[in-house]
Order: C-alpha cells, then sequence, then structure tokens
C-alpha cells in the first residue's frame, strides 16, 4: 500500500529520533578520500575500510602522490579489501584525471561524477549529498534498498536505479541524504538482514513488513 506524505515524514522524524546523528561511517579529511574510500567499500564493510584508509593516506598525503603511484603498491594497502586490482587501478586513475580534467577537485554534479574511474551513481550520490549538500540525492546501498522495501517506501525492487527513483519521488529532499544514513545504521543497529528485530523497531507502526508478519 503506497504511503501518505504523512507516513512518510513520521518514517523519517523516527529514524532521526534514533539516530540524530546521521553521519557517513566512513572517515575521512579529505573530499577526494571520501571519493577513494566509497570505492574501497565495494563489497567490503566501513569498518575494514577504516582500518586501511589511514596507512594508505599516509603513504600517499595528496592527489597529486596517489596520480603518480605506482598501482601495485597501492594494491598492498589495499588488498584487505578484495578486488584491490581493480580498485588500486581505480584510485590511481581517478587522481590523474581529477587533477588533468577538474583542477584536484572532486566534481558537484552527477555527470562529471560519473565520469571518474569506479563511481557509478551509489557513489556520485554520497559526494553529492555529504560534501555538497545537495537536496534530494538517494544514497541507494544494501540497508537502503532493503528496508526501504520492508517498509513499503519502494515496490521491493532490488534494482539500486528503480529503488534511488522511487525514494526520490516521496522523500522530502533536504532529508533524503541523511535518510539514507540513518538506513545504514538502522540496518546495523535494528532491521538486521538475517535477523530483523522487528519486536523492538520503531518503524512498527508503519512498516509493511510487520504488518504482514502479525495478520
Amino acid at each position: 500500500m503506497k504511503k501518505t506524505n504523512e507516513q512518510v515524514w513520521a518514517i523519517v522524524e523516527e529514524l532521526k529520533k534514533c539516530y540524530p546523528d546521521s553521519l557517513c561511517s566512513l572517515n575521512y579529511e579529505k573530499d577526494y578520500e571520501l571519493l577513494f574510500s566509497v570505492r574501497l567499500a565495494a563489497q567490503c564493510t566501513d569498518e575494514r575500510v577504516n582500518k586501511v584508509t589511514p596507512a594508505l593516506f599516509e603513504r600517499f598525503p595528496t592527489l597529486q602522490d596517489l596520480a603518480e603511484a605506482d598501482i601495485s603498491e597501492v594494491e598492498e594497502y589495499i588488498h584487505s579489501t578484495g578486488f584491490f586490482r581493480a580498485k588500486a587501478r581505480d584510485i590511481v586513475l581517478a587522481s590523474q584525471m581529477l587533477l588533468r580534467e577538474y583542477g584536484g577537485k572532486v566534481p558537484s554534479n552527477m555527470d562529471d561524477l560519473l565520469r571518474l574511474p569506479g563511481v557509478g551513481r551509489k557513489t556520485a550520490n554520497l559526494i553529492l549529498g555529504d560534501v555538497y549538500h545537495t537536496p534530494g540525492v538517494v544514497v541507494a546501498d544494501t540497508h537502503c534498498i532493503r528496508i526501504t522495501g520492508l517498509l513499503g517506501l519502494t515496490d521491493g525492487t532490488k534494482d539500486p536505479a528503480k529503488v534511488e527513483k522511487q525514494l526520490r519521488a516521496v522523500l522530502p529532499p533536504e532529508e533524503s541524504n541523511d535518510f539514507c544514513h540513518r538506513m545504514v545504521l538502522h540496518g546495523r543497529a535494528v532491521c538486521v538482514a538475517r535477523r530483523p528485530q522487528c519486536q523492538c523497531c520503531t518503524l512498527r507502526p508503519w512498516c509493511d513488513h510487520f504488518t504482514k508478519i502479525e495478520e
């Protein structure tokens, strides 16, 4: 059943109460560090990425250093994140492109972000939301896709592009980026994939999944 605007706002407000600090769980100091941390987080936990990046960015402290890095050496630093060869190549090539075409700055629009090696819509949206505070961005990660489907905010599709489109249509633009961060936090704390804690979830009043299991 399609959610009303009031129900959507109720979910947004309840999440705010539960997770007032809607921060990205990846640690970074510079914009490009977030860009590369998100790339490393593909098929890897944020916790693991946060263990790897301090040494990586200490060894290559500037974008210029990363652009000039030997890809095989970058591989050594990020090996434990998986798919390290592709990730290392993307980091070095993206660093070169940022310097060559964007004056060393991470682009502030979707089209230019998507030109960077290794950057898809999820990464681009996260940069637009966290770095540039662009209204209406939706970061459709696995937690967001799964939980919004259970709630009934989307039709249950697992396609990130479709989830992004459907959430853009229902979420208040000024809340959407923080909402997605809170989905991640909720997915780790309560609505865990293999063992959702439905009985202690404060989103129960608006959750289609909970309604079905109670019937």
